[in-house]
């Protein structure tokens, strides 16, 4: 089947404290943004992939593109308002019959094993959200007061969430609500079920400056191996 990876990366860098967006900062002498791409690229010789970025930012990402093999196909689009509509101009680009994963660009720690496990039960179920257990203590804030959850109840939701092209791109032409928080949520909203997968702890998010520096650590473990 067609795999394409739609990779958001539209966020500003505020909580970085950055200038720079955080998803063009330096990682190990390359931009965070190329390590998202690369993982992908390298899950599935046939995967194309479609990144969408803010309009005053596509020039850069562009010279990143620049950095991989012209053999693969990589579109880069503009994003839009929020997140849902800058997925929703991604998918613009996916044809039926395929797979999409959709991937927060900033989580460039993503494995090729992970990738491969989404695509394999999206096949199979329609399907799937990586997530991982939560291991902190949980509580629920409830008016003004709050109360403990069983953390054994509570998963933390990642990215790439991954669909039939079928499911996702039919669940897009819904009309926006602030309840679309992931993709997960707008295709519940059209009615179809969601299917969660095992996630990895290492594919955290980056969003502020501590992140970077364990991003770092474990690159250079990876490379140690």
């Amino acid at each position: 089947m067609v795999k394409i990876a739609v990779i958001v990366a539209g966020g500003m860098g505020k909580r970085m404290g950055s200038a720079m967006p955080k998803q063009f900062l330096p990682l190990n002498n390359k931009p965070l943004l190329w390590y998202t791409i690369d993982s992908f690229l390298r899950a599935y010789a046939d995967m194309e992939v479609v990144l969408v970025l803010p309009a005053e930012h596509i020039a850069r990402g562009k010279q990143i593109v620049e950095m991989f093999d012209r053999g693969r196909t990589i579109t880069v689009v503009e994003g839009g308002e929020t997140r849902f509509h800058s997925v929703k101009n991604g998918l613009k680009c996916v044809p039926g019959g395929a797979v999409v994963f959709v991937h927060d660009g900033v989580r460039c720690l993503i494995s090729v094993p992970l990738i491969q496990r989404c695509y394999n039960q999206a096949v199979e179920m329609g399907s799937a959200v990586p997530a991982v257990l939560a291991t902190d203590s949980i509580r629920i804030v409830h008016g003004s007061g709050h109360y403990v959850e069983d953390r054994q109840r509570v998963r933390i939701i990642q990215t790439p969430q991954t669909f039939l092209a079928s499911i996702i791109v039919p669940a897009f032409e819904q009309a926006y609500s602030d309840a679309f928080t992931d993709e997960a949520t707008v295709v519940e909203g059209s009615g179809s079920k969601v299917f969660l997968t095992e996630g990895e702890y290492d594919n955290i998010k980056i969003t502020r400056p501590i992140d970077l520096v364990i991003a770092e650590r474990i690159l250079t473990d990876r490379l140690s191996l």
